[in-house]
């Protein structure tokens, strides 16, 4: 399986996974399957305490409905192929497959930063100009911010699989990884990288950092605005409503520029491991950082559960 080819289109891959040696491949699917469980319910549960309580029913926990529905797709897109090569002593995915899980993992992973942009923008509106919230933040523009969060994303993403498709893999058929990302298949192929890596220098650039430059902005303006005001419970009100989604955007952001902000030759291992925290673990521990440290998350799932009782 590990011998040389020269095919300008495989017809499968060989993901090596997070380890190759058979008796780490069971402890591997005992640990994921639990993980991929609890981010599928826990944003389940998300969503349906959103939709049940009308305390809920505004654009900041609209937005967070939406982006746990996008953390369930996120992780079906990883996980679940994932679990099965545990198991499997082949390990392939058809060249198909592969394309099409980049395509989504791409597409699913952008619309992820797009909409914790949408969500800074929110807080931003919310705490500098509390007064017009309603007005600005209405349905008209919550539903642009979510139009706009998932086209741009999937055109990008579309992009990049039209680009990869042109690539020619005469090397090994092997990926080091446990899914179809971009660094990794882009290291199995013979062609030259020279028109794809100038459209991640250019396009790629301004679709991912435009999100980071507008979470960055708008918490410089929340940062200012707070420190004006007098009282000390008000500049802790203030930063305890962008406590949580603050301590998302850390976790995304700071292990993707990790992963990818380095040369394709320096991709390691580490940058595996690394992957895992962004794909498969902030999309696990987003209910809980929305949920423990947000009083309304809070009631809104005790009454879920006390709603679920009764019935």
């Amino acid at each position: 399986m590990m011998e040389r080819k020269n095919l300008t289109r495989p017809s499968e891959f060989i993901l090596l996974g997070l380890s190759s040696r058979p008796e780490d491949q069971k402890p591997l699917f005992a640990v994921f399957l639990p993980i991929y469980l609890i981010t599928v319910i826990g944003n389940l549960l998300i969503i349906l305490a959103i939709r049940s309580d009308t305390r809920l029913q505004t654009p900041m926990y609209f937005l967070l409905s939406i982006l746990s529905f996008v953390d369930i797709c996120y992780v079906t897109v990883i996980i679940p192929k994932m679990l099965v090569n545990f198991l499997s002593e082949t390990k392939t995915i058809s060249y198909g497959e592969c394309l099409t899980q980049m395509y989504f993992f791409i597409a699913f992973g952008n619309t992820d930063s797009y909409l914790l942009a949408a969500m800074a923008i929110d807080r931003y509106v919310a705490i500098c100009n509390p007064f017009h919230y309603m007005t600005i933040m209405n349905l008209k523009r919550c539903v642009l911010l979510l139009v706009l969060s998932f086209c741009i994303p999937h055109l990008h993403s579309l992009l990049h699989i039209l680009l990869i498709n042109q690539l020619t893999f005469c090397a090994s058929n092997v990926i080091h990884h446990f899914f179809c990302d971009d660094q990794p298949v882009l290291k199995v192929s013979c062609s030259s990288h020279f028109v794809k890596e100038i459209t991640v220098m250019t396009e790629g650039l301004a679709i991912i950092m435009t999100p980071f430059f507008c979470i960055i902005f708008s918490y410089l303006r929340i940062l200012v605005t707070a420190l004006k005001i007098p009282s000390a419970t008000g500049k802790r009100k203030a930063f305890s409503t962008c406590g949580s989604h603050l301590t998302v955007v850390t976790l995304f952001y700071g292990s993707i520029s990790y992963v990818y902000f380095q040369p394709l030759s320096n991709y390691t291992v580490k940058d595996r491991i690394a992957t895992v925290v962004y794909t498969i673990l902030t999309p696990m521990l987003n209910p809980f950082i929305y949920s423990l440290r947000n009083k309304d998350m809070t009631q809104g799932l005790t009454k879920l559960r006390h709603r679920v009782k009764c019935q």
